[in-house]
C-alpha cells in the first residue's frame, strides 16, 4: 500500500451542542470527550494541516476553498441560536489552498479560492476547527461541499486533494462534518430526553457505524446511493461525504475504524469516529461504482438529435 499523506480521518457532526452546551445532557457530554480525544491524537500527531469537507458550507457552482490567512467573525447557528454566539478566529493555510484550487481545475472541476472579511463560516466547520484545533497549533484548509456535485465530482475533489498533498509533501488529517441521519425534531425537546428521531434512523444510522468500526470505508462508498435511499434524507454520510473520504483517504478498506461516540442531537444521528489507515483489509470485492480520475462534466443521457 501506499505510504498514505492522509495520517487518519474523522468524521463529526455539525451541530453546536458539544461546543456549546456539553453539559445539557449525558450524550452531548460524551460526543465533547469524543472530540476531545481526537484533538489530543491531532495535538499528539506530526499533521501539518487539517482538512475540513463540510455538508453545512453548500456551494452551488463548483468547489469554494477558504483561503483567508486568518478568518475572524461571530457565527450564530440558524438552528439552535438560543444556544448563543461563536466567535472564532482560524488560521488557514493559504498556499494550501491556492495549490489544491489548481490542481483540482487540473482534473477538470471548478474552483475557487474565497478570501475577503467577514465571509460567513459555516456552523459546521466553527464547531470542529474550535474542538479539535482549539490553539490554532494546525493551520486548516476547509473546502465547501457542492448541493449538485455527483459521485464522479465528488471523486475527482478528493483526488485533487491528494495532488495537492503531494505537490507539497504535507501530512493531513482529513475531517468531515456531517450528521448521520439528519432528521429533526421541530419542536422544543429537554435535552435530556434527546433520542434518534425514528427507530428507522436509529437502525440505519448502527449499519453505517458498523462499516465505520470495521474500517470498511470503500465498501461505505460504494453503498451509500442504497442507504441514502434507505434514510432519505439530506446530508447523511452515506452520501457525498462517504465518497469525498474515501477519495481522499485512499479507495479501500484498509483502515482501523473507532467509534469514539454516537449520540443524538435534538433528533439527528451525531457519531465521532475515527479511520487510520492500516496494512490490514476487512476482504477485497469487485465494485460496482466508477472510478474517476478526471472530471469532464455530466454525461448526455438524452440525444440532442431528439429533442
Amino acid at each position: 500500500m501506499e505510504e498514505a499523506d492522509i495520517l487518519f480521518g474523522i468524521y463529526c457532526p455539525p451541530h453546536p451542542q458539544p461546543l456549546l452546551s456539553p453539559e445539557a445532557s449525558e450524550g452531548y457530554a460524551k460526543l465533547r470527550q469524543a472530540y476531545d480525544t481526537c484533538r489530543e491524537r491531532i495535538e499528539n500527531s506530526d499533521a501539518d494541516l487539517i482538512i475540513v469537507y463540510s455538508t453545512t458550507w453548500p456551494s452551488i457552482i463548483g468547489h469554494q476553498i477558504q483561503a483567508h490567512p486568518e478568518p475572524e467573525w461571530v457565527h450564530v447557528d440558524d438552528d439552535f441560536h438560543y444556544l448563543g454566539s461563536m466567535p472564532y478566529k482560524f488560521r488557514m493555510d493559504v498556499d494550501f489552498a491556492e495549490c489544491l484550487r489548481d490542481s483540482a481545475k487540473e482534473r477538470g472541476l471548478h474552483s475557487r479560492t474565497i478570501a475577503y472579511e467577514g465571509f460567513p463560516i459555516d456552523t459546521g466547520s466553527v464547531v470542529a476547527l474550535k474542538l479539535l484545533n482549539p490553539d490554532n497549533r494546525i493551520p486548516a484548509c476547509i473546502v465547501s461541499s457542492n448541493m449538485y456535485a455527483n459521485r464522479a465530482e465528488t471523486i475527482v475533489l478528493g483526488k485533487s486533494i491528494r495532488d495537492a498533498l503531494s505537490k507539497q509533501g504535507k501530512k493531513a488529517i482529513a475531517v468531515v462534518v456531517s450528521s448521520l441521519s439528519n432528521r429533526m425534531f421541530t419542536e422544543h425537546i429537554n435535552p435530556t430526553e434527546d433520542r434518534i428521531h425514528s427507530p428507522k434512523d436509529d437502525e440505519w444510522n448502527r449499519k453505517i457505524l458498523e462499516f465505520f468500526a470495521d474500517g470498511r470505508l470503500e465498501d461505505l462508498s460504494q453503498l451509500s446511493r442504497e442507504i441514502h435511499g434507505q434514510i432519505r434524507v439530506q446530508k447523511v454520510v452515506a452520501y457525498k461525504p462517504a465518497w469525498w473520504m474515501a477519495a481522499t483517504m485512499g479507495q479501500h478498506n484498509n483502515y482501523h475504524g473507532e467509534v469514539l461516540a454516537y449520540e443524538a442531537l435534538h433528533g439527528s444521528g451525531g457519531a465521532v469516529v475515527t479511520l487510520t489507515p492500516s496494512s490490514g483489509s476487512f476482504g477485497d470485492k469487485e465494485f460496482d461504482e466508477d472510478d474517476v480520475e478526471y472530471y469532464h462534466g455530466d454525461r448526455d443521457v438524452l440525444d440532442k438529435g431528439m429533442l
